[in-house]
């Protein structure tokens, strides 16, 4: 019997004034290259969902009709008495889950949008976001202006994006029994009791709030368009590379393993001549194999001692440097670890992170992810870990 397939709707918050942005218009009504601010937002839900709400200002009706194929709902004075409006036009519509998104956030990427509905498969809430990189101050305001008066800890915060899926039902009641304002829709969703599984956000995924951010998306969508005119014979003088790396270490006495830049906890340390770090060994493998430049081997020999007990960062580097050298930028890269322990998942976010550092690259060019062996060959037994990378490089003719 064949699974019948949800029926997803996007609702897409454009009510607000957004006077920091400046401009005559609220900013969602603003242009933004060929178009609005806010068709850009509709257009990247419309071939993803059965259908759009649009939640608009009173006073923005006329401007909301030059929408095509959405459903015009007014909104209310805040963010959250507005999401209950339009939650309440698809009440009873057959709607089961919805993608809550804000219009200011126009060029959201469509892998942004899928991983959100993939993580709905599992989860009755969902929602992107970015791990935060910076150092966090505690300020405060004195009469010599604002001072830091201290630090807060940096792990385990992310920066929140839209859109913020859910179970429909589930979003409906926690939004019928909020009382006040809220940060967003996931703040309601958890007093209500729905977890909120996380998932991969996009530096592209920025809120348009200020005059600059104007210039800012121009630049993004300028880009892309660019971007989508190179076909796929015709590469405008760009130049592409793909490299696969492999790699294998075997367990033996110790109390971690070093995991793409991460020390993880674990009741054997993996063995090799460096620090065995078997997933940054198959990405610079990967990055030599796209240079057509040999393997790790060949540039930092086992035979020589100097290699010692090496961190393997040093070869990481090494190999994006001879990329640079040559011309070439990370488009992404991919790195697979296959074991059956220890646990990946709770360290991955760290691990994208401790790799894009390394190359000095954005974190959303980076995935890490693990899968086992199903209990089969050397993995399953647990006897050492196995990884797999991609690297694709691109420079200019």
């Amino acid at each position: 019997m064949t699974k019948r397939l949800p029926k997803r709707a996007a609702l897409i918050v454009a009510a607000g004034r957004g006077t920091r942005a400046g401009g005559a218009l609220p900013k969602q009504w603003q242009a933004l290259g060929q178009t609005r601010v806010i068709d850009h937002a509709v257009a990247a839900f419309r071939d993803l969902v059965d259908e759009i709400v649009v939640v608009h200002h009173p006073d923005d009706l006329a401007l909301a009709h030059r929408l095509e194929k959405v459903r015009l709902v007014p909104g209310a004075a805040h963010r959250s008495g507005s999401v209950k409006a339009g939650l309440a036009a698809l009440d009873g519509q057959g709607v089961d889950q919805v993608l809550i998104h804000d219009a200011a956030r126009a060029l959201v990427p469509r892998e942004v949008i899928q991983a959100v509905m993939t993580a709905l498969d599992t989860s009755s809430g969902a929602a992107p976001a970015l791990a935060v990189t910076d150092a966090l101050w505690v300020g405060a305001e004195h009469d010599s202006g604002t001072r830091v008066e201290g630090t807060r800890e940096r792990s385990g915060v992310f920066r929140a994006q839209t859109p913020q899926g859910f179970d429909f039902d589930a979003i409906l009641r926690a939004h019928q029994t909020h009382l006040g304002e809220a940060a967003d829709d996931v703040e309601v969703a958890r007093k209500a009791g729905i977890e909120v599984r996380i998932t991969q956000g996009s530096e592209d995924n920025f809120k348009i709030t200020h005059p600059e951010d104007f210039a800012r998306a121009e630049r993004l969508l300028a880009a892309r368009e660019a971007a989508n005119q190179v076909g796929p014979k015709e590469t405008h003088g760009m130049e592409f590379r793909l490299g696969n790396g492999y790699d294998v270490h075997r367990f033996g006495e110790g109390d971690h393993v070093w995991l793409c830049g991460v020390k993880v906890p674990h009741g054997r340390s993996l063995q090799g001549h460096s620090d065995a770090d078997v997933g940054m060994h198959a990405l610079t493998d990967a990055i030599y194999g796209a240079l057509a430049e040999g393997d790790i081997g060949q540039h930092f020999p086992p035979s020589d001692p100097q290699w010692k007990g090496a961190e393997s960062h040093i070869f990481l580097r090494h190999a994006i440097k001879l990329a640079r050298d040559k011309g070439y930028e990370m488009m992404n890269c991919d790195v697979t670890l296959v074991c059956e322990r220890p646990k990946v998942g709770p360290h991955a976010q760290a691990m994208r992170l401790a790799l894009a550092e390394i190359m000095d690259i954005a974190m959303d060019k980076v995935s890490v992810k693990a899968t086992t062996s199903e209990r089969l060959g050397f993995t399953g037994r647990e006897e050492g870990i196995a990884a797999l990378a991609t690297a694709a490089l691109m420079k200019q003719r």
